[in-house]
């Protein structure tokens, strides 16, 4: 698994829960190392027993703490970057839900060997829409969950979110857009700031 997938749990879970709380889970998960290099490359199966091992501490189920890992990576300030990659996706919510397909991409323009599962959007009715996450990233649904809540707020859009579960190998994220301009949504521009 990519470094930069296991910093970022890494980091969330640092902010969530502690620095000493994390080294609990990666003495846990059997680690001799407790910091993530994010341009590494790990074994699938030691990313898979630090998730684990950070859930046993948490206390927390798997998808709950993926889900907010998911709300952490829009939300956090120093995760600016990945907050502005994704509001690249368009002017609005239903705009960005239909750049989705293309996030796969986009994440590999900026880190040419990090490989996020495809996805597909299907519009169905006036604000009803089903995402399909291909396998690839255990877990990946919920941490996008996580990425649509908080991307409906920092649009200002009112929407509830179903996690169908996995159908034919794939996770299926239910999406009703209840209203698109429910509040005031987070600033953007498209302009860098200097200075």
């Amino acid at each position: 698994m990519h470094g930069l997938i296991n910093s970022a749990v890494q980091s969330f879970f640092c902010s969530a829960y502690g620095g000493d709380r994390w080294r609990r889970v990666t003495a846990a998960a059997g680690l001799d190392f407790s910091e993530f290099e994010a341009m590494l490359v790990y074994d699938d199966d030691l990313s898979m027993r630090v998730l684990a091992a950070a859930c046993a501490e948490s206390g927390r189920p798997q998808p709950e703490l993926l889900e907010d890992l998911g709300t952490y990576l829009v939300c956090d300030p120093a995760l600016e970057p990945l907050r502005r990659l994704l509001r690249f996706g368009g002017a609005s919510y239903p705009e960005f839900l239909h750049s989705l397909d293309d996030l796969p991409d986009r994440a590999r323009l900026a880190v040419s060997d990090l490989h996020l599962p495809d996805m597909e959007l299907r519009d169905h009715a006036e604000g009803s829409f089903t995402l399909t996450c291909r396998p690839g990233l255990p877990g990946f649904g919920s941490v996008m969950m996580g990425v649509l809540r908080a991307m409906a707020d920092d649009y200002g859009a009112l929407a509830t979110l179903d996690h169908g579960g996995v159908r034919d190998g794939c996770e299926v994220i239910s999406i009703s857009l209840i209203e698109t301009a429910y509040a005031e949504g987070r600033e953007f521009d498209l302009g860098a700031r200097t200075g």
